[in-house]
């Protein structure tokens, strides 16, 4: 949840700011740093709670803390090249591709009942797979809108 309030929040702030600066309408940019707010704000979890998201990754996946450490790197590095016009194609398709690399992830840490932020196996389950399948779809979606198409 907290990323997609972040998301929205960052949109129509970006938005604003562009508008009263330029008297620009620039949904495209204004959603692409919306999206790299939400990606740097994401990725500060990869940090802070990187041995309850190793938690989440399959028991087959060597050195688990260590991907959970690359893959937050990635997330700020991708959502730096969205803000660039050159990058933000092959950004977007990155982006996308590493959503859909994640929801296995977030099935399996719901299936396991993972709470990340404790480090622990008391979290919500399968309820929480009722918002997160959604919404990984709709963040899909709008790095389509925004970056490829």
């Amino acid at each position: 949840m907290k990323p997609l309030v972040v998301l929205v929040v960052s949109f129509l702030l970006s938005f604003g700011i562009i508008y009263c600066f330029t008297s620009v309408n620039n949904i495209i940019l204004s959603g692409n740093i919306a999206m790299c707010i939400m990606l740097c704000f994401t990725a500060i979890g990869h940090f802070k709670f990187a041995r309850g998201m190793a938690m989440m990754i399959p028991r087959f996946v060597p050195f688990k803390k260590q991907v959970v450490l690359i893959t937050g790197i990635l997330e700020i590095v991708m959502g730096i090249a969205l803000l660039f016009e050159t990058y933000r194609q092959a950004a977007g398709i990155a982006v996308v591709v590493f959503f859909m690399l994640m929801l296995p992830a977030n099935v399996s840490a719901a299936l396991k009942n993972v709470d990340y932020e404790q480090a622990t196996y008391t979290g919500k389950g399968l309820k929480y797979l009722w918002f997160r399948v959604p919404m990984q779809f709709f963040l899909i979606s709008w790095v389509i809108y925004f970056s490829i198409c």
